[in-house]
C-alpha cells in the first residue's frame, strides 16, 4: 500500500484545487494507496469526511507558527511515506519536505530546500492551469494511463441537508459571491447591483461570503431594485456553500476562493477577473464556464500575480469597464 503526503497549506483556493492530485492519485492506483495531506488551520473543514484521504494533518500558522511547525514534522517523521509531493514554493514546506522520511520527494524549484528533493520543476506561468502544473509534480510516478481529474469537494448529507432547510429547493436560484479578500480582485459593488438589478425577477438570488462580508453584502441588498434577495453571509460553510452552488441555475464570483468552490461541484459560473488574469492558471474548471475580463488593452494589467488593496493607478479600469454578463 503506498503511502503518498501532499503539502498545501497556502490559501482556500489552493487547498482546493489540491483536491485535484487526490482525485489524480486515488483513481490512478485504484484506490490501492494511503493519501494523506497536510494543510493550514481553517482549511481542515473542507476536507471533512473526504472519502479518498487517509488523513489530514493541520499546521498553525496564526499562534506559535514555527514551534507548531517543528511539532507537525516531528508527527509525521514517525511515517516512513513512499512520496511527499510539496505544492508550495515557501521555504517552511520545503524545509518540511527536507525533514520527513520518504524515498521520492518532490517540489518546484523555487523552493530555497529543493536541492534537497529527489526531483524538482520549475514553476511557469505559462498559461496552463495549476492543476495542470501540480500534476506535473507527480506523472512521472504514476501508471502510464493516469490522467489529471479535477478538484472535488464532498460536503456530507448533513450540509447538504442544512442548505435545503434554508432555501426553497423547487425554484430555480442564483448564488453571488461578491467579496474578495483584494480590492482589486473584487468586482466593485455598484457592478454587482446591476448585475442583480439585471436578472429575471423571478429568479431568487442569495448572496454568500464571510461574516467580515455582511456589511458588504447588507449593502449591495439595500441598493439593489430587486426584491428577491437573501444574504447568507456567515451562514454556511465552506462545503454547504458548494453545496449551493452545485445546485444552483448560475454562480456569479471574482477571482477568489469561491471561484474554486465553484469548479468543485462543476457548478455554471461566471468569474470576473479584475486585476489578475486567467493565464496565471487559476479559472474555472466547470463544465460550463464562463470568464469576464476588461476588452481594454491595459498596459497595467496584471498589475501583480496576487490582489492590491488599491488600484495602482487609481482608474481601476480593469474592473470598471467588464460589461454586466448574461447567461442561459
Amino acid at each position: 500500500m503506498r503511502k503518498i503526503l501532499l503539502i498545501q497549506t497556502a490559501f482556500i483556493g489552493d487547498a482546493i484545487l489540491a483536491t485535484s492530485l487526490i482525485e489524480s492519485i486515488h483513481t490512478a492506483y485504484k484506490g490501492a494507496c494511503e493519501i494523506s495531506i497536510v494543510v493550514r488551520k481553517g482549511n481542515e473543514s473542507l476536507l471533512q469526511n473526504h472519502p479518498k484521504l487517509n488523513a489530514v494533518y493541520v499546521w498553525n500558522k496564526k499562534e506559535k507558527k514555527y514551534r507548531h511547525l517543528l511539532r507537525l514534522i516531528h508527527q509525521l517523521r514517525q511515517i516512513h511515506f513512499d512520496a511527499v509531493y510539496n505544492l508550495q514554493r515557501f521555504g517552511s514546506t520545503g524545509f518540511m519536505t527536507w525533514r520527513l522520511r520518504a524515498k521520492i520527494k518532490v517540489g518546484y524549484a523555487e523552493n530555497p530546500f529543493s536541492t534537497t528533493y529527489t526531483r524538482r520543476y520549475k514553476h511557469v506561468l505559462d498559461g496552463s492551469h495549476e492543476v495542470t502544473r501540480n500534476f506535473g509534480l507527480v506523472r512521472a510516478d504514476l501508471p502510464a494511463d493516469a490522467q489529471l481529474i479535477n478538484p472535488r469537494l464532498y460536503p456530507s448529507q448533513k450540509d447538504e441537508d442544512f442548505v435545503n432547510q434554508k432555501i426553497n429547493t423547487t425554484e430555480p436560484y442564483i448564488v453571488l459571491a461578491p467579496a474578495s479578500v483584494w480590492f482589486t480582485k473584487q468586482w466593485p459593488k455598484h457592478k454587482w447591483i446591476e448585475l442583480i438589478n439585471s436578472l429575471d425577477s423571478h429568479l431568487k438570488v442569495y448572496l454568500i461570503g464571510a461574516p467580515s462580508d455582511n456589511d458588504l453584502i447588507a449593502e449591495i441588498m439595500d441598493l439593489a431594485s430587486h426584491n428577491r434577495l437573501t444574504n447568507f453571509a456567515g451562514v454556511f460553510s465552506l462545503l454547504q456553500s458548494a453545496h449551493l452552488m452545485k445546485n444552483a441555475a448560475h454562480v456569479f464570483v471574482n477571482d477568489s476562493a469561491p471561484l474554486h468552490l465553484a469548479s468543485s461541484v462543476n457548478a455554471k459560473v461566471t468569474a470576473f477577473f479584475c486585476s489578475t488574469v486567467p493565464s496565471f492558471g487559476f479559472g474555472p474548471l466547470s463544465e460550463h464556464a464562463t470568464i469576464a475580463e476588461t476588452v481594454l488593452k491595459l498596459d497595467c494589467r496584471p498589475c501583480g500575480l496576487h490582489g492590491h488593496k488599491a488600484c495602482p493607478k487609481g482608474h481601476f479600469k480593469c474592473a470598471e469597464s467588464i460589461s454586466i454578463p448574461k447567461f442561459d
